[in-house]
């Protein structure tokens, strides 16, 4: 059984999912190392089959508080806050879990603030994530579901992205309620998990993060953002490993992941207006082609089966059979 002696307010246990980032990986660590054992009772390390010296380094890791899991193969970021999240359950019993990916980390104070906060007001926490030059991270800033309120649709019709992310100036308050955010800096407390259950590791990449959030706001979970607990997301150096580099996407197979998953986060979110949304949607996406001189087939290949998979929620294709459909990288 898990040890309850610590004194702690709440149990709390990290999830941390990596792959092939050791660079990442190891300050992400030592930052969360740096961390009380009453504030944070264990760490839970998921290597998703790296095929650096990940394996290695973690191997000489002695710190009680580590716990490493290693699949055999590389499941995705959703597969592997899946895998790592059940596993932390039932190995650690936590009363809350905090997730992130090896890229992402804790700001000096930030696990304190969190356990400053009062334990029954919330079901999840959002850290406020920033760039490590202290600027606000986009990628991650929370966000309400337009589609819920009259006044949000009308304020994204005129604002886009702004009209329905919250404010910039949210950072500087005492936090808010809200429907969407990423697993960067995320809190999950066990009544959460009995709402909305685990995220759905077939989704792989992209996307996971803002279903699993939204399905627990749908449940009913409260989900608050609190810019006391901070977090640092250092990914400014990757180059063209993200979805996207401009509107170009590398690797191209990234195409087919980000697109049906936005496709089914988008029918969760809009309901009944889900079908009138993709008469714009659709357009603007297969527009990118554009931006794919040389690859301009695979580039269809990819929006098509995503659109015809996310239509009809098939998330049961391999890995493999994805990267067969894009097939070999363009040269640069």
């Amino acid at each position: 059984m898990p040890d309850r002696t610590l004194k702690t307010q709440r149990r709390l246990v990290a999830v941390v999912v990596t792959h092939n980032r050791l660079d990442k990986l190891r300050p992400t660590i030592d930052r969360l190392l740096e961390s009380a054992s009453d504030q944070l009772s264990a760490i839970v390390i998921v290597d998703n089959a790296s095929t650096d010296a990940t394996a290695d380094w973690l191997a000489t890791l002695t710190n009680p508080r580590l716990d490493i899991v290693t699949n055999t193969i590389n499941l995705g970021g959703a597969g592997g806050f899946e895998a790592g999240m059940r596993h932390a359950v039932a190995r650690h019993d936590p009363d809350w879990l905090v997730v992130m990916d090896d890229d992402a980390r804790p700001l000096p104070g930030a696990l304190a603030a969190f356990h400053a906060l009062p334990p029954e007001k919330w079901d999840a926490i959002a850290a406020a994530v920033y760039f490590p030059d202290g600027r606000i991270c986009e990628m991650n800033r929370p966000s309400r579901n337009p589609f819920w309120s009259l006044r949000l649709v009308l304020r994204t019709l005129r604002e886009g992205r702004n009209g329905f992310h919250i404010p910039h100036d949210e950072y500087d308050k005492d936090g808010c309620e809200i429907d969407v955010t990423s697993f960067v800096g995320f809190f999950i407390s066990r009544r959460a998990l009995e709402m909305a259950g685990f995220p759905d590791g077939r989704l792989f990449l992209y996307g996971d993060d803002g279903l699993y959030t939204l399905g627990l706001s749908r449940a009913g979970g409260r989900i608050a953002f609190q810019p006391q607990v901070a977090f640092e997301h250092d990914f400014t150096t990757f180059g063209g490993s993200g979805a996207a580099t401009g509107q170009r996407f590398s690797p191209l197979w990234k195409i087919y992941y980000h697109h049906r998953n936005l496709l089914l986060l988008y029918r969760m979110a809009a309901g009944p207006l889900f079908w009138p949304a993709l008469l714009i949607v659709l357009p603007k996406w297969f527009s990118k082609v554009r931006h794919h001189a040389g690859s301009r087939r695979a580039f269809l290949r990819l929006m098509g089966r995503a659109v015809f998979d996310g239509l009809f929620n098939r998330l049961d294709v391999s890995h493999e059979a994805i990267k067969r459909l894009a097939g070999p990288e363009p040269s640069t």
